[in-house]
């Protein structure tokens, strides 16, 4: 029986793929998060790390290289072998740095190998109870009598939470003033404090402050309502018609990882977080398990670039 070059070709690869996937990997896995620890991203980095610690059958190091709105510890991993033991875990912010910062070191699409999308979670505005806020349409009267006297915390100058407020403050028309912190923990301690009256925080970061009562939610991101707190109303059907937006999570390998371990990293991950009790303890912190495959999160990738390039142009936010 003869058999053509191409498919002479595709079955030693297919062969050469289910040889090394079994070999893989042979040493520890290094998860970069390019942010400061104790954020959102952070959450989901741990459970993920002792999960696929366990499935790997090798150690998983979660690493936090953060700085310049999640640039720094994203262009390590692009410049890293593309062996399948340096990944990043990214966040909304890797398309929205393109935009904000003058260069980057990388592509944001063309440097990586996409693996899954991981995660997505709604950002809720709070304020400190101290304030005489209890809603959106007073958060914004409040801002237009008094441009800049309400400042918004955020993990850094480019990050989600920058960008959520500047939108915010584009689509209502107010000043608000942003100040930015080394990570979202900074930014929450002096929130609660009283040292800045206000921010657009990850629901997994605020959602026991809000319960106990240490800030006041008024508004969540998203389209619709969030299961975890029913009683906040959307930023939309508050007054502000047209707000949609959430932070997500995905995994990057270096551009030209072997599909072998690009599948194998996918199949486990995609596991992994699937697990009821990975989803109900993510779900409980505010965090909503959303896998995918590496086509679709390179689909999804390019969609969120396109979708977020409108939003900086139309808020206006640039960093030199």
């Amino acid at each position: 029986m003869k058999y053509s070059t191409k498919l002479l070709s595709i079955i030693v690869f297919a062969i050469f793929d289910i040889t090394h996937a079994e070999i893989y990997p042979t040493k520890p896995i290094h998860l970069v998060v390019p942010f400061a620890p104790s954020g959102f991203t952070d959450i989901v980095a741990r459970v993920l790390g002792q999960k696929l610690s366990i499935s790997l059958n090798q150690q998983v190091v979660v690493e936090n290289k953060a700085g310049a709105g999640s640039t720094i510890g994203t262009d390590f991993v692009a410049k890293s072998a593309p062996d399948g033991y340096t990944l990043v875990m990214i966040s909304t912010t890797h398309t929205i740095t393109p935009y904000i910062y003058k260069k980057i070191p990388y592509d944001p699409l063309k440097s990586f190998s996409p693996i899954t999308k991981l995660a997505e979670s709604a950002y809720v505005l709070v304020v400190n109870p101290n304030l005489p806020i209890y809603s959106i349409k007073d958060y914004i009267n409040l801002s237009k009598n008094s441009p800049n006297a309400i400042r918004y915390a955020s993990s850094g100058n480019g990050s989600s939470q920058h960008l959520m407020g500047g939108l915010f403050a584009s689509m209502t028309g107010i000043k608000i003033q942003h100040v930015p912190y080394k990570g979202s923990s900074n930014a929450l301690t002096d929130l609660i404090s009283g040292v800045v009256e206000s921010s657009f925080a990850g629901t997994s970061n605020v959602l026991q402050q809000i319960q106990n009562g240490k800030l006041r939610a008024i508004g969540v991101t998203t389209a619709k309502r969030i299961a975890q707190l029913p009683e906040t109303p959307t930023i939309q059907e508050a007054g502000v018609p047209g707000y949609d937006a959430s932070v997500w999570l995905a995994l990057l390998a270096p551009k030209d990882t072997p599909k072998y371990i690009v599948d194998r990293l996918n199949n486990d991950v995609n596991l992994g977080l699937n697990a009821p009790e990975i989803k109900k303890t993510l779900y409980d912190a505010g965090i909503d398990v959303t896998t995918s495959t590496p086509e679709a999160l390179s689909i999804y990738l390019s969609k969120e670039l396109d979708r977020w390039g409108h939003v900086v142009k139309e808020a206006g936010i640039s960093i030199e």
